[in-house]
């Protein structure tokens, strides 16, 4: 980090260098591999500060996750989506050029919610968080279905979430065109939902 990042990083509020801080190394790492004292060096806050922003270390992972969501979810994957493509059709196939984008870049991690369900479990707190962002994410695929016009909306988002994770689990497997494979199944999907 240079000198001009770190001034401007400290210019920042408590609670913003901290969840930054954290996000930054909960995306790369995970949650119980990253300890509060990283994250408070890593931010440059006092312990006292981080747990008067946040009680708990997850506390400060369930901050993370929906900043994920905000940033990630919302901001990259759907929006970049709907800007690519004219039609819901091809906006839904266009999450697909978002992954391949995503998994030929040097900062590819995988899927948060995914990663943090598997490490957490599904009976803590911040596993079942992550099953509900995933079903966020169905409900973004399933409302570019409804204006679509497909049929079974429900069926349909379900069975193209199985699509975009298994993509990104091939990736993590070191297939780089998975976002390719599945966008030609996405297609023959949308054929039979139509």
């Amino acid at each position: 980090m240079d000198k001009d990042h770190r001034r401007t990083a400290r210019q920042l509020p408590a609670r913003e260098r901290i969840l930054s801080a954290a996000y930054e190394l909960f995306a790369r790492r995970g949650i119980r591999d990253v300890g509060i004292e990283e994250v408070v060096m890593r931010s440059g806050v006092a312990k006292a500060t981080l747990y008067r922003h946040f009680r708990s270390k997850d506390d400060l992972a369930l901050a993370f996750l929906a900043r994920r969501e905000q940033t990630w979810t919302l901001g990259k994957v759907m929006a970049g989506a709907r800007q690519r493509g004219h039609t819901p059709e091809e906006q839904l196939l266009a999450i697909f050029d978002v992954f391949d984008e995503w998994f030929h870049a040097d900062d590819f991690d995988a899927c948060t919610f995914i990663n943090v369900l598997l490490e957490m479990r599904s009976d803590h707190p911040l596993g079942r968080a992550s099953i509900g962002y995933l079903e966020n994410i169905r409900a973004c695929v399933r409302a570019m279905a409804e204006e679509a016009g497909l049929r079974d909306p429900d069926s349909f988002a379900r069975s193209w979430h199985i699509l975009m994770k298994g993509s990104i689990i091939s990736a993590a497997e070191g297939d780089f065109d998975a976002a390719r494979r599945a966008q030609a199944m996405a297609r023959t999907l949308i054929s039979e939902h139509r």
